[in-house]
């Protein structure tokens, strides 16, 4: 099972949550854009809403540094 949906599959039906980075593996943030993507596509999928957003400039790379999101439904 991936990152993202681990972090889906914790999450209250209805609540915002704030993708989590310290004490995990998405402390690196490289992970964390990784998973924050994926959460976008769950958002594509109607899984979730995407609340908020941020992005940090990485050398060439602009990378997601903050996502909150909404779990629409069981999934």
């Amino acid at each position: 099972m991936n990152l993202a949906r681990s972090v889906f599959l914790e999450s209250e039906i209805g609540a915002i949550e704030e993708l989590p980075r310290s004490g995990t593996a998405m402390e690196n943030p490289f992970v964390f854009d990784a998973v924050a993507k994926d959460l976008k596509h769950m958002a594509a999928s109607g899984l979730v809403e995407i609340v908020d957003e941020r992005h940090t400039r990485a050398g060439a790379d602009s990378l997601i540094d903050s996502i909150r999101y909404r779990r629409l439904r069981a999934g």
